[in-house]
């Protein structure tokens, strides 16, 4: 199948600051690419090296078998990070004046409706809430029906009912045959949309591959959660490994523990357990792993090999660091 979007190595350097290192990724026609990764791994930078709105350092792009500064304007469309429109025009307007832009554009009140904005389409931008905003942004990047749409996290502040609008439109449109590039932070969000997905770290893709294979190969194993005061060392006695559950997960290491390798008949096992050694619980809760688990294991092992890069740099008499961010955030690195 015809690759429509291809990078082969991409190099961007801010000062001291390197945005990405050799970042390489190929894009199918139809397919839905998920970017994920830390702030500041070069997500964003990526996406404007792709869209011609940066020039890379080093290596190559094509997009839709053009350089991304020759590429015809009519065949993309473009969602940044950040984007104010005027704030005294109505929605509808707004994308009245995006559609005047382009020869052959789609009419307003359609792309008000795919975004879900039917009933807003007279406020001003200005006062609509933030969710509504950013879906008048999303629509602003349909007006010209584009076969290739990069989306740089698509649904940041949008509310859950209006995030899953956002969703089926993506989905429909991706049926239609439309190839679509987006970021995110939302791994539930990745892992429903994209047929394949990449994890950028330190400025490179680490891993990349379908949701299912991503989560087969770095996921890890099952696990149950037990919300309790008690220490790991007191489950030395039971057959299955316990630990301290990963950060990042919405609760404190120190309020449960993770039984890995455990199958779902085996709870009673563990509940057995618990009772025959007087340890107080409050919650059960068994999970199979998911993208946040592969997206907390590798960003954890591309942080530790950068500490210890940085660390080695340091012995041996060097002082500099591509950890500072101030240049990437002066050129519009936020991602």
């Amino acid at each position: 199948m015809e690759a429509v979007v291809e990078a082969t190595d991409l190099e961007k350097v801010y000062g001291e600051t390197t945005a990405l290192s050799g970042a390489s990724l190929s894009v199918e026609s139809g397919e839905v690419f998920a970017l994920i990764g830390p702030n500041g791994a070069g997500k964003t930078t990526l996406v404007r090296a792709l869209t011609g709105t940066t020039e890379p350092d080093g290596g190559s792009a094509r997009i839709l078998s053009a350089s991304p500064s020759a590429v015809d304007r009519d065949r993309l469309g473009v969602l940044p990070q950040e984007f104010s429109p005027p704030g005294r025009l109505s929605a509808r307007e707004l994308l009245a004046y995006y559609s005047g832009l382009y020869d052959d554009a789609r009419d307003s009140d359609d792309v008000l409706a795919d975004v879900g904005l039917v009933d807003a389409g007279d406020t001003w931008y200005e006062n609509l809430s933030g969710g509504q905003q950013r879906r008048v942004c999303v629509g602003s990047a349909l007006v010209n029906d584009p076969g290739l749409l990069f989306l740089d996290e698509p649904t940041t502040g949008i509310d859950p009912a209006g995030r899953r609008t956002v969703w089926r439109l993506i989905e429909d449109l991706a049926a239609g045959g439309t190839t679509v590039v987006l970021t995110t932070h939302d791994m539930a969000e990745a892992e429903r949309l994209a047929d394949r997905v990449g994890l950028l770290a330190n400025g490179s893709i680490v891993a990349q591959g379908t949701p299912e294979n991503l989560v087969r190969e770095h996921g890890g194993s099952s696990r149950l959660t037990i919300e309790t005061a008690a220490d790991p060392e007191a489950f030395a006695d039971l057959e299955y490994p316990v630990e301290r559950p990963e950060r990042g997960r919405g609760r404190s290491p120190d309020s449960a523990v993770v039984v890995r390798d455990i199958d779902p008949a085996a709870i009673g096992t563990v509940v057995d357990y618990l009772e025959a050694r007087g340890i107080e619980y409050t919650e059960l809760s068994w999970a199979e792993p998911d993208l946040e688990d592969v997206y907390l294991s590798l960003a954890d092992a591309t942080e530790r090999e950068r500490t210890d890069r940085l660390a080695d740099g340091e012995r041996g008499g060097s002082g500099q660091s591509d950890s500072d961010e101030s240049d990437i955030a002066q050129a519009g690195e936020t991602a």
